[in-house]
């Protein structure tokens, strides 16, 4: 089996399509969907998602590009809501939440404070309530690490990875997985490639964000979860290691870091 651990299946690219679109990764061998909410919006539309697909989960969250609009009421409904979902067995993380200083307008200062506060205030609701976070870190990698070291919550994954030795380190020592996915894929991406074949197996697991970041053999077209399995196939080579070595870690590894998953 395959776990994607990152995968926007509610994202208007799949429009009515996204059941049909988990059942077929489910046929590709991809045993479970992590679905992140990213913003107040969204909230049901993943939960329902995930009682509707028998391969699919999902986190609860604000994610950073959202920040700009968001209130402290979302806030406070966010941890309504992490509240009220704590009984349900699809429920597993916090996310997708954490920080974005790449996009110019969120690296003003004002949207920074206000970044960092909600990045805060979230991870406070996983430590409240012991739950994993799917973290976003894009060109901010250390300013991430300042605030979890503080703060602590239960672990999680570093999504989307492309930090420093380092860095990567860090978040190890931390207790956190780091997530590798399409970007993997593309023979110029040496430093994510670097990172991929020599980390010690045991801290990776792999995602797709799709509909974003599709491997080099769709790109720039949709990703889907059903890319995965031939995502997991570019690790093991870059690894050197079967198929079956690399699928099995990694699911192992995703499981680590979202105890409440479910398998069938």
């Amino acid at each position: 089996m395959w776990i994607d651990t990152h995968c926007h299946l509610d994202a208007h690219e799949f429009g009515a399509e996204s059941l049909e679109v988990a059942r077929r990764a489910g046929d590709a061998g991809v045993a479970m969907i992590v679905i992140p909410a990213v913003e107040r919006g969204n909230f049901d539309t993943v939960r329902q998602m995930a009682a509707s697909a028998p391969n699919a989960s999902y986190a609860l969250g604000i994610h950073p590009i959202y920040v700009p609009k968001a209130t402290e009421d979302d806030l406070v409904a966010l941890r309504a809501a992490v509240e009220l979902a704590m009984g349900d067995p699809n429920f597993v993380a916090i996310g997708e939440i954490g920080l974005d200083f790449f996009i110019p307008m969120l690296c003003e200062p004002a949207m920074r404070d206000k970044q960092e506060h909600f990045f805060r205030e979230q991870l406070r609701i996983a430590r409240d309530v012991g739950l994993p976070v799917l973290m976003h870190v894009r060109r901010s990698q250390d300013q991430v690490l300042k605030h979890v070291r503080q703060l602590r919550p239960a672990g999680g994954i570093a999504h989307a990875f492309n930090g420093s030795f380092q860095q990567a380190q860090v978040y190890i020592d931390l207790g956190f997985k780091l997530g590798f996915g399409g970007a993997m894929t593309f023979t110029r991406a040496l430093q994510i490639r670097r990172l991929a074949a020599t980390l010690p197996l045991d801290v990776i697991v792999l995602e797709t964000d799709a509909p974003d970041i599709s491997p080099a053999w769709i790109h720039p077209g949709r990703n889907s979860p059903e890319q995965l399995p031939a995502i997991g196939a570019v690790l093991a080579e870059l690894r050197e290691l079967s198929v079956d070595a690399v699928r099995a870690a990694t699911c192992a590894n995703a499981r680590a870091a979202l105890p409440r998953l479910l398998l069938g």
